[in-house]
């Protein structure tokens, strides 16, 4: 597909005033910003924040909607029962119907991207057609884009073109001639509709974050997923964090938690214990490929990070606010008296003449919080002060340990390694979590989030749960092929630790960790942040082999001592945080089949294991 001829037939639907080709420029840039500006769309701050905007949208677009999110894979199975399906066929008339004449009024902007370095073997190329100038802002920070991007895809080796994602984005708000435009132009509508098959992206009605930013969970994940299958790579809801220790020795980790359950914190976080180093290299999403050395290889897509405002402040995530303080956008933060940002979290005391997301000043609490609980943050990840030397590297970085994680107030112990990869993907599986306000649905309640992609996958989880499988086994099998290590893809990264190059499995292992464990009186056991580094040192000594573990039925532990202790925390809490209650695991158990059963036949052999072998150990009695 070219993508002229291609912008050209969209057009004839959209019906746009005009159209402009996003260039990447400074000036183009800047542009846009005065615009929005003008219009009262955006918020200038004041010079502690320079280069920043505030944005507020309207009050029924602040979260992704899921209910409104489509996979139209050509079979409903294809898609699973995870996932929202229509017919692909049904689903385009109904868009075409929505999307005829839905720019008329305005620019239809053309913005070239790419998902990972440019030119790099792991990166993927998408074009987002849209009529948001807020969201050509917020895709310059979150991917690269422009004229190096039209240069990739013009290049022609064979009479072809390079591949790129369409991707249709309009907020359905025509302009008839002389209407006045609103701050934030919406639509009651909303779709965000993927089709695999064709690759193809359409968002219409929102002007949010992840339904309306195509290039993030939409390309990044749910149609990368589908690519990732096909071409035996993995696209995940991770962050990805290099962890250095005293002596130099430097390992790569990738982790998994569902939305605004303490990713960017961990990606950012800062050590307490002297002499280690944490460093980022993003904190949302990682595209992770075998590499020609028998590892698995993460690269991070994204060029900035889009993190949630409320509870990031100096005490917790300090990297996060020296790297938002300059050419940054806020969505629906509160607006301090001197023209900067304020959210719940941010500081102990509220200030005063605070106005709210919502324009109002001197809220009472039925007016609800100052900062909407999922307000966010757009700042370029080159920004950050603790970013990792090889964040932009074409050919990523090596991973020794993956996490998986969820907010569990109860039976899930602070940490545990699984067995082996197949019980790390039967860990990854068996996410749940208190759900948060990322999503829609009621705050608090528990629900199963597999591999933090319930909402992201795009097509049948139980095939997704086999892919990992394979990928485990492909690459077992390809070490035990070759033991002859090929080091080409080391990238003569100094200090890298490569797992002494043994014949054995060189695939991360796989830990489990929970942060968030309460005593009998609700309170935090762990007091996380910074202290999380204590966890991630133990979990860089079992990579290296330096440190034992207990055997218990849910996986390995550590042995009394061998994780250093915060100030605070006694040996009865952490005797506490890793107390293994049957009665609450018979409970989980039970909860992870029923989940498990939606499934059906597709649910991989594997998995049914797992969940036999569990509660064998568990002495719980298989049906």
């Amino acid at each position: 597909m070219k993508i002229l001829d291609w912008v050209i037939d969209q057009a004839k639907l959209l019906k746009p005033q005009s159209i402009r080709v996003i260039t990447g420029s400074e000036e183009e840039n800047n542009d846009l910003i005065e615009i929005l500006v003008s219009q009262g769309a955006l918020t200038k701050l004041n010079e502690e924040y320079p280069n920043c905007y505030a944005a507020f949208s309207d009050p029924s677009d602040v979260a992704r909607v899921e209910k409104q999110t489509f996979i139209c894979s050509d079979k409903e199975e294809e898609a699973g029962p995870t996932n929202n399906w229509k017919d692909p066929k049904e689903m385009m008339m109904i868009l075409n119907d929505l999307f005829d004449g839905s720019m008329k009024g305005r620019t239809m902007f053309v913005i070239p991207y790419s998902m990972g370095p440019i030119g790099s073997s792991f990166s993927k190329y998408g074009v987002q057609l849209t009529d948001s100038p807020y969201v050509v802002l917020n895709m310059r920070i979150m991917t690269r884009i422009g004229k190096p991007v039209l240069e990739q895809l013009s290049e022609d080796n064979n009479n072809n073109n390079k591949e790129f994602i369409p991707c249709v984005h309009s907020v359905g708000a025509p302009l008839s001639p002389g209407q006045k435009d609103v701050m934030w132009p919406c639509n009651s509508t909303k779709y965000i509709v993927h089709f695999p098959q064709w690759k193809k992206i359409y968002s219409f009605g929102s002007g949010y974050g992840g339904n309306a930013l195509l290039g993030k969970k939409c390309f990044a994940l749910r149609i990368a997923s589908v690519l990732g299958k096909k071409e035996g790579w993995l696209a995940e809801h991770m962050l990805i964090l290099s962890i250095t220790n005293p002596l130099g020795e430097k390992k790569y980790i990738a982790a998994a938690f569902p939305s605004a359950c303490g990713k960017t914190n961990l990606a950012m976080l800062t050590p307490t214990i002297p002499g280690w180093k944490i460093e980022t290299l993003g904190d949302d999403i990682a595209w992770i490929r075998p590499g020609k050395d028998g590892r698995l290889y993460a690269c991070n897509p994204e060029n900035g990070f889009f993190g949630v405002a409320p509870g990031t402040s100096p005490l917790n995530n300090p990297n996060a606010l020296k790297t938002l303080h300059s050419n940054s956008l806020f969505t629906n933060v509160a607006i301090t008296e001197e023209n900067g940002v304020w959210w719940e979290g941010l500081t102990d005391k509220t200030p005063n003449s605070l106005t709210s997301w919502r324009g109002k000043k001197n809220l009472s609490p039925s007016d609800g919080t100052y900062a909407h609980a999922n307000s966010r943050f757009t700042a370029p990840i080159s920004q950050c002060p603790i970013i990792d030397e090889n964040w932009n590297s074409p050919d990523g970085v090596p991973l020794s340990a993956i996490l998986f994680g969820g907010r569990r107030k109860t039976t899930i112990p602070l940490v545990r390694e699984a067995f082996d990869w197949a019980n790390g993907v039967f860990f990854g599986a068996t996410i749940s979590s208190e759900q948060t306000a990322a999503a829609e649905g009621t705050v608090g309640a528990l629900r199963h989030d597999p591999f933090a992609m319930l909402p992201f996958c795009g097509y049948n989880m139980a095939d997704y749960f086999q892919h990992w499988f394979d990928i485990g086994s492909t690459v077992d099998n390809n070490n035990n092929i070759n033991n002859n290590i090929n080091n080409d893809n080391i990238n003569n990264m100094d200090n890298v630790e490569n797992n002494n190059l043994q014949k054995s499995s060189k695939l991360p292992k796989i830990f489990y960790v929970n942060w968030f464990r309460c005593g009998s009186e609700g309170k935090f056991l762990w007091p996380g942040f910074g202290e999380n580094c204590r966890v991630l040192k133990w979990i860089f000594e079992r990579t290296s082999g330096t440190k034992e573990a207990i055997e218990t039925p849910i996986g390995l532990i550590p042995k009394p001592g061998d994780i250093d202790l915060p100030q605070g925390v006694t040996e009865e809490t952490m005797k506490e945080l890793f107390k293994i209650n049957i009665d609450d695991w018979k409970v989980d158990v039970e909860s992870i089949t029923q989940f498990m059963n939606q499934f059906g036949d597709k649910l991989p052999t594997q998995m049914k294991e797992q969940i036999r072998e569990l509660k064998n150990r568990l002495n719980i009695q298989n049906e």
